[in-house]
């Protein structure tokens, strides 16, 4: 499946804020935690809780909330397919990185251990 202009524009111009309480929601209809989803969004961003907190008041964009973020140096190695799109394959960063943090919340939503998602080596 190929990442259009279109697409890219529109996970650039959506809210962190409108996404998350969906993320919370997914994790937790699963048995898992808030702060389990803290700690992976934490590893991916570098974000800290009142960091995070005051980006969702805010209301930021994903453009503006990964331009913010320093990504893990270990972000590569999240592959796959999430949401019809093999990861490894967007060429668009904002997209790629918006797809790893999917990719992040559904391997916790699906009971993957946590060094397994955190690409513990």
């Amino acid at each position: 499946m190929k990442v259009t202009d279109k697409h890219n524009e529109r996970i650039a111009n959506m809210t962190f804020a409108s996404v998350y309480p969906h993320y919370i929601a997914k994790v937790e209809k699963k048995g898992r935690t808030k702060a389990e989803l803290h700690e992976v969004i934490s590893w991916l961003t570098g974000f800290d809780e009142l960091q995070l907190e005051k980006l969702i008041a805010e209301k930021v964009t994903f453009e503006t909330f990964f331009k913010e973020a320093s990504l893990h140096p270990n972000a590569h190695l999240i592959t796959g397919v999430i949401c019809g799109y093999r990861i490894e394959d967007i060429d668009n960063t904002l997209t790629q990185q918006v797809r790893y943090l999917d990719k992040l919340v559904d391997e916790l939503a699906k009971g993957r251990k946590m060094d397994k998602i955190l690409r513990t080596v």
